[in-house]
């Protein structure tokens, strides 16, 4: 009998002993560990006939995985959410290994919604370009020569046309973006927004807008005209922000947040993955949104597409070997963010927004299986490609999704009480 052939022998004895209850005899349990040590010793002897060498993990840190699975496990089994996250805390879910992470992610996920249940969202522009802000991200910003052309507000019938061509192929919720800076001095812009939105309502579809910072008056108008959501991305870190955007501060971007959630807005806050950000500024930018006094009723995550003429287009291209704009997020850095957000914002929609367009079907089911459960359809966001209604219904026959439907996302109880928030007189009339 050769050395490899007794090793396998060993391995078999060794392996059918190990399964033994914990409580068998000392002698039992004596035996097994002299298998085991004969098991390494053949193990060496028989050289390159068995090679056990562990690939490195940069997410796995040595001696963490008992700390690191207790931490899972008590995130996925409570009750409520969670507000005094620490950073050491999520740095350790972020830093799990994918596999462990997506499946716990997908547990909770499971709890709390049904996971062939996905959200279609329609994004219209509703006034296109000269924005003063200098996001280095941004087509749409005056400082830039991206070939965006700035226009004037859209009107309300057209939004409204576009609104109902939405909803006839499938979409529950309608959102509508201008590219201002803030609402200051824009009292007829803001009647006309009132007006789409409450036609938006009409049809039977949640309304979302996004106008860049609003006060709290403004705030309770849009309430009062029966706005279901205000979108405003806090986009990447606080240590990181300042490389990104110079002309608001972070701290504006939280004062809006505040402010339309105390009219009773539901709040939609995510941010973008490719702003130049290492992993640390995704936790901290997770956290930020983690620790507020309440989860966002939504999360959405782009994908930075670059675009040629902004500051991070023109580095893209420049590092690039066709010399034109590359995205340089990894659909490994957008399902690890997926699945950290269903474990760090229980009770939040998770929604796949720009950049959805660049994966590939079955990379979206997997971030669908971590916990995203909406997706930007229809012609295209704000100024980049945007996955069809048509592709999306066919990815979800085959896949076995299916439409959520208008009453299904707020009527969960168990799904409120992990967004921390219960329906308030406000929210249930943007309902």
């Amino acid at each position: 009998m050769n050395a490899h052939q007794t090793l396998k022998r060993a391995a078999s004895l060794y392996y059918r002993t190990s399964q033994l209850n914990f409580n068998a005899s000392s002698t039992l349990r004596s035996q097994s560990r002299l298998l085991h040590s004969q098991l390494r010793s053949l193990s060496s002897a028989a050289g390159s006939q068995v090679v056990n060498i562990r690939a490195p993990n940069k997410y796995q840190r040595p001696g963490s995985f008992a700390s690191r699975s207790s931490l899972l496990q008590a995130t996925i089994s409570a009750d409520a959410p969670r507000n005094d996250w620490t950073k050491e805390e999520i740095r350790e879910i972020y830093q799990t290994p994918l596999m462990e992470l997506v499946y716990s992610a997908s547990t909770l996920h499971r709890r709390l919604f049904d996971p062939a249940s996905v959200q279609l969202c329609t994004l219209m522009n509703i006034k296109t370009g000269g924005c003063s802000e200098d996001c280095s991200y941004c087509a749409q910003s005056s400082r830039y020569q991206t070939g965006v052309k700035a226009t004037k507000i859209s009107s309300v019938d057209e939004v409204l046309q576009a609104a109902k061509i939405a909803k006839e192929n499938g979409s529950t919720r309608f959102c509508m973006g201008a590219a201002w800076r803030d609402m200051r001095g824009r009292k007829t812009n803001l009647k006309n927004i009132k007006a789409m939105v409450r036609g938006v309502r009409e049809l039977g579809m949640e309304a979302c807008v996004t106008l860049g910072m609003i006060d709290e008056s403004q705030a309770a108008e849009l309430r009062d005209a029966g706005l279901t959501a205000y979108n405003h991305n806090v986009d990447t870190s606080r240590e990181h922000y300042p490389n990104v955007i110079t002309t608001r501060t972070y701290d504006e971007r939280l004062k809006t947040i505040d402010n339309v959630r105390q009219a009773g807005i539901h709040v939609c806050s995510g941010g973008i993955l490719g702003l130049g950000e290492n992993d640390a500024d995704r936790v901290s930018f997770l956290y930020t949104v983690a620790t507020m006094e309440s989860h966002p009723e939504s999360f959405p995550i782009n994908a930075l597409v670059p675009i040629k003429g902004t500051p991070l287009g023109d580095a893209s291209a420049a590092k690039s070997e066709s010399g034109e704009p590359e995205s340089t997020v990894t659909f490994h850095d957008t399902v690890r963010m997926v699945a950290t957000a269903r474990l760090v914002l229980p009770g939040s929609v998770i929604r796949l927004a720009a950049g959805r367009i660049n994966l590939t079907e079955s990379e979206q089911a997997l971030c669908f299986m971590a916990g995203a459960n909406a997706i930007f359809t229809g012609e295209k966001m704000l100024t980049t490609p945007c996955s069809g209604w048509d592709e999306d219904k066919a990815m979800f026959d085959r896949w076995g999704l299916r439409p959520m439907l208008p009453d299904e996302l707020h009527g969960s109880e168990k799904r409120q009480q992990h967004a921390g928030t219960e329906a308030g007189p406000e929210q249930e009339r943007a309902m």
